[in-house]
């Protein structure tokens, strides 16, 4: 057990490097053994996920919560990937579940933040809520006492979303002003304040 959870932590770490391929011979390596083991279904997830297999995503997701319902992340990221298929009723219901189960503080800070964020962007008009989207966002910025340059950047799209574009420059840039921010995360801000700079809402 202890062995198989730091290969699924060495996995996660090699992940966030983006080396997928070593990530995914460790996950493989526990899942040989324990075709149950959660975590490194929940990892595997991920990794499909980020090279765009949403079905194989999909798939893990299901059953890492099938093993353990309390896994609020394999659950997470379900919602979000539906919301990227265009399952939006799907993923709001999944996202309005896991605010409700009040998960551990830096998990419902990412539970309000990606609902904030597909309430404020969602192609669909129908699902999107600006005044909602600001409300998360703030929400999740306070659990997370200011220091989330991706939330941050969140509230600033939430604000986009109601047409108060200059609080969604104001946020952009201080999360764009944020120690430590990856170039990944750079060149995605300035992109969104130049969309903000035209009066220009995001849409993912």
């Amino acid at each position: 057990m202890v062995a198989a959870m730091k290969l699924v932590t060495d996995a996660q770490d090699k992940l966030q490097k983006n080396d997928a391929a070593g990530a995914k011979r460790n996950v493989d390596a526990v899942l040989q053994r324990d075709p149950t083991f959660w975590p490194a279904l929940y990892v595997r997830a991920q990794i499909y996920s980020h090279q765009g297999k949403y079905d194989l995503a999909l798939k893990d997701c299901n059953e890492a919560l099938h093993q353990d319902r309390s896994v609020v992340e394999a659950a997470l990221l379900r919602a979000n990937i539906n919301a990227r298929l265009g399952k939006h009723a799907e993923a709001l219901k999944e996202y309005d579940y896991l605010v409700s189960l009040h998960p551990r503080n830096v998990t419902l800070a990412r539970v309000m933040s990606d609902r904030a964020w597909f309430r404020a962007t969602c192609p669909n008009a129908s699902f999107r809520n600006g005044q909602q989207a600001v409300k998360d966002a703030k929400a999740a910025c306070s659990i997370m006492t200011w220091k989330d340059e991706q939330i941050i950047d969140t509230l600033a799209a939430a604000y986009a979303e109601t047409g108060d574009f200059n609080s969604a420059i104001q946020y952009v840039s201080q999360a764009l002003a944020m120690k430590g921010i990856s170039p990944d995360n750079t060149k995605l801000f300035q992109q969104h304040l130049a969309l903000f700079q035209q009066r220009k809402a995001i849409r993912s």
